[in-house]
């Protein structure tokens, strides 16, 4: 019998599994540099958790990721997002604190040293020698942020000699900065954010206010070692090319993903969804695709995946395809925000006790804080170690309606509450699923003693547990940046050392999530900086700028 000649594979260029933001950054500098690209979503919305989507009807939110800042401005010039549909605009105020019923601290657009002298005149002399001296560690980072860390190798060659003259630029770059200000660098990645903060004010407002970002997204004290650097990590960020400030962007984070995608599409970058991925497909050691779970293999020459790093490498990829100490490391890399996140529709804005008024002011455009001081927020955290939540939780409620009305019906508007801590798996295997309206409900009554009346304001309410941040949007442990910033999971050790080349130990098998550096937070950065690795691998005489 004559045989039929079977027809070879389609095979792109690059796969990209997941459609989170950093996957589609990847496959828009990809698509410009002339590659096939391929980007698979499990869920029917690109985006990953920066997403907008509709939680009560006629009311749509940021559901998961809900506030910009940390957006490259690079990626932002290079994908020509505003171009595409981006407006991002800063906060009317950047942060309120309600302290009591009568006091509150609000900051932001030229008010910041005048509300701060209410609680300490020296701690208002200080903030602005306190704001520069972050701004000239944090502006020495952000040259570090598009940039591979050094990448640590075990054998003596060319790539051995490649990452030492790496860590050499990186030593100069790093000297500029003087030996007083390097000493506070290393304080930073190893002091508790309490620690460094004594150093510099002494009123509890004040360190509240500045030391919330030392918790955000993680599950610990602000009394543990080395939160002080997530003050820092939050620091990088800028709006509309002014450093340090909050923004919203126009439709919701969603608007972010939908840009990125658009300048995806534009430079040919087929873009699916409903795909999710089953297993990534490896042939005689390299990867070679990956089989979506539908049945279906597609096939790539290189594969970027962008999930958390323990999903991939303990379900998707052969235990036998990893070295075992590798393998080690992603079952044990730390993950855990403490997060549980709520949307909630409301008939009216909140009337807060301490600044009355439900007419829309600057302080419901802000960042709206509820905790009052560290010990504050070390409570709530031994707490949610001992119980599973905090009995008295800290929130940040953003309410973006004020800026965007697009996201509610006329004279109602949407909240975000970041709501912490609580505990990524709770004690005596209990299910979140069993708890979590108890610690919705909790969460609604903590605003409501802050602004009377919010309760009764609902119109409807999602709460998200770290459960379901792991089921819906793939956040293992609930954790929103992918794997905890702490010191032994950042830079060159992320994920590990020998692999900060955002490339894994199975050749063709590349990382482009916030597993990689430069860590979480909505930065399309190592989006950025896994499409320049691949681009050398695949086209080693093509230029990435």
């Amino acid at each position: 019998m004559p045989t039929t000649a079977k027809t070879p594979p389609d095979i792109y260029d690059a796969v990209i599994a997941g459609g989170g933001h950093n996957g589609l950054v990847c496959a828009a500098y990809l698509a410009r540099a002339g590659l096939r690209v391929k980007v698979l979503e499990r869920r029917d919305i690109t985006g990953g958790a920066a997403v907008t989507e509709e939680f009560h009807p006629g009311f749509r939110n940021s559901v998961c990721a809900y506030t910009v800042s940390l957006l490259n401005p690079k990626v932002i010039a290079d994908l020509e997002l505003d171009r595409h549909g981006l407006r991002v605009v800063e906060r009317p105020a950047m942060n309120f604190l309600p302290l009591s019923d009568s006091e509150y601290l609000l900051t932001g657009n030229g008010r910041t040293k005048e509300g701060i002298a209410k609680f300490s005149a020296r701690d208002a002399e200080r903030y602005d020698d306190y704001c520069a001296h972050l701004e000239r560690i944090a502006d020495a980072l952000r040259e570090l942020v598009l940039q591979q860390p050094p990448n640590v190798t075990e054998r003596l060659n060319l790539t051995t000699l490649r990452e030492l003259a790496r860590t050499a630029a990186l030593g100069r770059q790093l000297s500029r900065l003087g030996l007083d200000s390097q000493q506070d660098l290393l304080d930073l990645f190893t002091l508790s954010a309490a620690n460094f903060l004594d150093r510099w004010f002494e009123s509890d407002p004040v360190k509240a206010l500045l030391g919330f970002d030392s918790i955000v997204g993680t599950y610990a004290s602000p009394y543990e070692p080395g939160t002080a650097y997530l003050m820092l990590h939050h620091a990088f960020g800028e709006v509309n090319g002014k450093k340090g400030l909050w923004g919203h962007a126009i439709g919701g984070m969603g608007a972010i993903s939908e840009a990125i995608a658009e300048a995806a599409r534009v430079a040919g970058a087929e873009i699916e969804t409903g795909a999710g991925i089953a297993e990534i497909l490896i042939e005689q050691g390299r990867t070679t695709g990956v089989v979506l779970e539908d049945g279906r293999i597609v096939h790539g020459r290189a594969v970027a995946a962008n999930m958390t790093l323990k999903r991939l490498y303990t379900e998707l990829v052969a235990k036998e395809a990893l070295p075992p100490a590798f393998l080690t490391r992603m079952e044990t890399f730390k993950y855990g925000s403490g997060t549980f996140r709520m949307n909630v529709a409301l008939s009216k804005l909140p009337d807060f006790t301490c600044l009355p008024g439900a007419v829309a002011g600057d302080h419901h455009g802000a960042g709206i804080i509820l905790a009052p001081s560290l010990d504050y927020m070390d409570r709530a955290y031994r707490d949610a170690r001992k119980r599973g939540w905090s009995t008295e939780p800290i929130i940040e409620m953003l309410i973006p309606s004020t800026i965007d009305p697009t996201l509610a019906p006329p004279d109602a508007h949407v909240a975000s509450l970041f709501c912490q801590h609580v505990a990524p798996r709770l004690p005596d295997d209990r299910s979140w699923d069993e708890v979590c309206d108890d610690v919705a409900d909790l969460m609604i009554a903590t605003v409501d003693r802050y602004a009377p009346g919010f309760e009764e304001s609902i119109m409807g309410r999602q709460a998200l547990s770290p459960l379901d941040l792991e089921r819906t949007f793939g956040l293992t442990g609930g954790d929103i940046f992918h794997g905890q910033l702490s010191l032994n999971q950042l830079f060159s050790a992320r994920p590990a050392l020998g692999y900060a080349a955002y490339l894994g130990p199975v050749p063709g098998l590349y990382h482009c999530g916030s597993g990689a550096h430069p860590g979480g937070g909505v930065t399309g950065a190592p989006g950025h900086n896994a499409a320049r690795a691949i681009l050398k691998d695949l086209r080693p005489f093509s230029s990435f700028s």
